[in-house]
């Protein structure tokens, strides 16, 4: 599979390290509230098992070692999209 890294341009998909979904950018932020426990539980093991289209988190380990959003179809492999995971997380009103 081949990844077309936003400034390196193609990249073999063994030159990174994949993480999951994109979820896991979306971890909980309030351990006071009463729910805090189930909150993490949720976000650390319950995950949707999607047959299409998914954003996922990959690490280019063998490069720039920058995180990236993948669009990918779980069905065909194919990948629709790659952003950086930084700019992704700024577009959700996460991070500076």
């Amino acid at each position: 599979m081949i990844i077309n890294h936003p400034l390196l341009g193609p990249r073999d998909s063994e030159e990174f390290v994949y993480l999951g979904s994109t979820d896991l950018i979306d971890r909980p932020t309030n351990w006071e509230k009463s729910a805090a426990a189930e909150d993490f539980y949720q976000y650390q093991y319950i995950r949707e098992n999607i047959a299409g289209d998914i954003q996922e988190l990959w690490y280019h380990e063998q490069g720039d070692q920058s995180w990236l959003i993948v669009t990918r179809n779980t069905l065909t492999h194919e990948i629709k999209n790659v952003e950086f995971a930084q700019d992704f997380s700024r577009a959700k009103g996460r991070g500076k």
